[in-house]
């Protein structure tokens, strides 16, 4: 597919069951109706899609915690990349790249002073977008993920 225009909006409640298909499709950790739910309601800034032409592809969900910085120790507001997926023949056009820019943005306005995110140890494509938006890795979890896998923690400051 060639560069396709897109754009990135807020999620709607009607984009829900889409926004699943997409993460049953893309991703081997899958999440409740009721789990999207609570994250379009608590945080709607931060829960973004992708469209082309009128057809979601991709989608952004993040939330807002408090806890330990994972550069100072100090409480702080952090924001929380909790699930990413771009549809595989949408991939390579700057859309996950541009749907992390947006969903930090969001989480600025919510007051996060950083953001972190797990991602599989196996998973280059994303560790080399996250490095590009300058995430480093601050942790591995041994067996974080239901098939043992480790995941890498990574953040950086909002």
């Amino acid at each position: 597919m060639s560069k396709a225009k897109y754009t990135i909006r807020m999620v709607e409640l009607k984009d829900i069951p889409v926004v699943m298909d997409i993460n049953m499709k893309c991703l081997p950790e899958n999440y409740t109706q009721s789990f999207f739910i609570q994250h379009y309601k608590k945080f709607p800034k931060a829960f973004l899609v992708a469209e082309v032409e009128g057809r979601v592809v991709g989608y952004i969900m993040c939330r807002v915690e408090h806890g330990i910085s994972n550069f100072k120790f100090t409480l702080t507001k952090k924001g929380h990349v909790i699930s990413i997926a771009v549809l595989p023949e949408y991939r390579r056009m700057g859309i996950g790249y541009n749907l992390m820019v947006k969903g930090m943005e969001a989480l600025k306005e919510y007051g996060a002073t950083e953001v972190y995110l797990e991602v599989r140890v196996s998973n280059y494509p994303a560790i080399h977008l996250y490095e590009k938006l300058n995430y480093v890795i601050v942790n591995r979890i041994h067996g974080y993920y239901a098939d043992g896998e480790d995941a890498y923690v990574m953040a950086r400051p909002l």
